[in-house]
């Protein structure tokens, strides 16, 4: 049977450059472990348990998820140390995790002391120990609980609770992450987890066990690993990349793009693609854009169809495809089923999605 190609792919598609993937893999493990830190990579940014397993396999200390699916998904492929990000506060989303709990090794975080009690309950009626982390908010007000006092009241909490076991902290910056000047990132990401630090050295003073302290992003990939008292980065966006992270300067390679087929080519200064806003995230203040095709611009057109504007660039004509890098990755992939990983114009392998 004649290997399939990228060329033969049904459109909408996203489509993994293997090599770019690989470098990205490898240079973000590479810089994390000479910092002496851990990476614990967030599968949010690919929904993708094949990718998770590459991440494993290249020296990853576990996976982040940001939902109780996802972790399902990590936990079925017994891959280790699956760390939730987002609080709870639904009971039965709690049993799941804590069932889990009783035969791998996941972890959940709390930023609120009634949470710390519906996690307990839980697990005693289980019969089993949760490991918790206390989730900090460092200045974004999305999640987290206040650093200093009550950081630590919710941490001897969790010390307290016969069912639960204190692991250490969580500590992102949303923010820090996307601050558009590299100086004014490096400046905002410190000055955010400056107060977590302080709190991470008040809960050891006070004798409580913080052998995590989890945060960072592909945005503070090179900022958070010069921060002592931070063990490990929850990078997620880096193994694809996207225009959101390349237009703030942040070096990783655009190793997944969405590929279209020209559907209509009726007027000299146009052509119509059949990616819209179906194909794509649309909450960046930018269109997603041609790969490889200089002076082509991208606009949306509807739920199913795209423009290509000449604007000086060789339109690609009716039947051809084309790539086009995505402004926000995660919500990207979000809208898709399976990633054809490509070598060249060979695909080969595809990875489902969100199973």
């Amino acid at each position: 049977m004649p290997a399939l190609r990228k060329q033969d792919l049904p459109t909408p598609a996203i489509v993994l450059d293997a090599a770019l993937f690989e470098r990205n893999l490898a240079r973000m493990q590479r810089h994390v472990e000479a910092a002496g830190k851990r990476l614990r990579p967030h599968a949010k940014a690919h929904k993708c348990v094949e990718v998770a397993r590459r991440q494993a396999a290249a020296g990853a200390a576990g996976i982040c998820v940001a939902t109780v699916d996802e972790m399902g998904w990590m936990v079925n492929a017994t891959l280790p140390g699956v760390l939730l990000t987002s609080p709870l506060a639904d009971a039965a989303k709690m049993a799941r995790v804590a069932a889990w709990a009783a035969e791998h090794d996941v972890m959940a975080v709390a930023d609120h002391p009634v949470q710390v009690s519906m996690w307990q309950a839980v697990a005693a009626a289980m019969g089993t120990r949760l490991d918790l982390l206390v989730d900090l908010d460092v200045g974004d007000r999305r999640t987290g609980i206040a650093c200093g006092e009550s950081a630590l009241a919710l941490a001897r909490a969790i010390d307290d609770s016969p069912n639960l076991r204190l692991r250490g902290v969580q500590a992102y910056s949303v923010s820090g992450s996307h601050t558009e000047d590299p100086g004014a990132r490096r400046i905002h990401s410190l000055s955010a987890l400056g107060p977590a630090m302080e709190t991470v050295s008040a809960m050891r003073q006070a004798g409580l066990p913080v052998e995590i302290v989890s945060g960072a992003s592909t945005g503070t990939w090179d900022i958070d690993t010069d921060i002592p008292v931070l063990t490990e980065l929850q990078a997620g966006s880096y193994i694809f990349h996207d225009l959101a992270y390349a237009r703030i300067g942040v070096p990783f390679e655009p190793a997944l793009r969405v590929l279209a087929t020209v559907i209509s080519a009726n007027h000299e200064d146009r052509v119509t693609v059949d990616a819209g806003f179906k194909a794509f995230s649309t909450d960046r203040p930018f269109p997603p854009e041609p790969y490889g095709c200089p002076g082509v611009q991208f606009q949306f057109a509807g739920d199913e169809f795209g423009y290509l504007l000449a604007g000086g660039g060789s339109l690609p004509r009716l039947g051809g495809k084309i790539e086009l890098l995505p402004p926000h990755i995660d919500p990207t992939v979000n809208l898709h089923t399976r990633i054809y990983v490509c070598r060249g114009d060979i695909v080969e392998e595809i990875w489902p999605l969100k199973q």
